[in-house]
């Protein structure tokens, strides 16, 4: 099978031929078909992210496919099933051998596309807004990064959860798209002063920020008392120091959240929180933005779209042929 693999940290992927793995104790074998690519590959790549495997390996942490093969143990799935499944490596290879038990079955009306833009954008958004941050209609959302893969599902599950928006991106075009996404109300991060605008607005009550940096400062100044801040990623490259004496004055409460860590602390929070997503798709209140699709050799382009900031939601690599 062929696969794209890190031989060497902040170096290209390479193509290459493997052996097709076979499925152990709980896990199930899946031919992959589609693989969403997020900001945390390209983090993987340079060997600075939070999980750090032996070289060589295979990237892509979400996939789509069909499975092949059931490993000893597995008796709630079958061969032909079609599922979606996070797993954190593996996923731009035409097979892979994953747990079961991350697996999660999806309905024939969700293209693979869909299913491999679904699971990490929307996940994330879902638990940070609903479970960390307890979004509640009425409240005032404030959305930083909000034209990315993460930040446009959380514009629009915002607004599905009754609140009001604000979208922070860069550029026209792409705050176009938080508009069309739901977005309320429109700030420029390249020229305006978010600060000003979101405290003339009322103030934040929920910051979700994908970005650090200035962002996040400019953001927590512009909370309203007993606001809650979501830091989930720092594509600005700055992790914010964030000065203890504006959340005591404040009120404050800044909520870290790393959404893969519950799949090993409490995976009923994503599997809740996977069966609503889902419902809300099959039933038309849910469409993934995505905005390029791109072949399996051509991975390396498709992460420099990630990098290089020229995409608006999902990129998905089709791995089937």
């Amino acid at each position: 099978m062929r696969a794209m693999r890190v031989t060497a940290y902040d170096e290209p992927l390479t193509l290459q031929e493997l052996e097709m793995p076979m499925p152990g104790q709980g896990e199930v074998l899946v031919q992959v078909e589609t693989c969403g690519l997020n900001f945390g590959d390209l983090l993987i790549i340079k060997g600075t992210y939070q999980e750090k495997p032996p070289l060589p390996f295979t990237l892509g942490m979400e996939m789509a496919g069909t499975i092949t093969a059931l490993g000893a143990g597995v008796d709630h799935l079958k061969v032909g099933q079609r599922v979606a499944a996070y797993t954190g490596f593996d996923g731009l290879a035409e097979y892979a051998a994953i747990p079961a038990a991350v697996c999660v079955p999806i309905p024939e009306e969700m293209t693979a596309v869909d299913a491999a833009a679904f699971l990490i954008a929307y996940g994330t958004s879902h638990v940070a807004l609903d479970y960390k941050a307890r979004l509640q209609p009425g409240e005032r959302l404030l959305v930083l990064g909000a034209s990315g893969g993460i930040g446009l599902t959380a514009v629009e599950l915002g607004k599905l959860m009754g609140a009001e928006v604000i979208a922070v991106a860069r550029g026209e075009d792409k705050l176009a798209v938080c508009k069309e996404a739901g977005a309320d109300h429109l700030i420029s991060s390249e020229t305006d002063d978010i600060r000003a605008i979101v405290k003339e607005l009322g103030g934040a009550d929920v910051v979700y920020d994908p970005v650090g940096g200035d962002q996040f400062k400019a953001a927590m100044r512009a909370c309203n008392p007993e606001a809650r801040l979501i830091p989930l990623g720092f594509a600005s490259g700055e992790v914010p120091q964030i000065p203890a004496n504006i959340l005591l004055v404040k009120n404050l409460t800044v909520l870290g959240f790393y959404w893969g860590g519950y799949a090993k602390i409490k995976p009923s929070v994503l599997t809740d929180s996977f069966a609503e997503l889902i419902k809300w798709y099959v039933a038309g209140k849910l469409k993934p933005h995505v905005s390029n699709v791109m072949p399996l050799e051509q991975a390396n382009e498709a992460l420099a779209l990630l990098r290089d900031r020229k995409a608006t939601g999902k990129v998905v690599v089709e791995v089937a042929a």
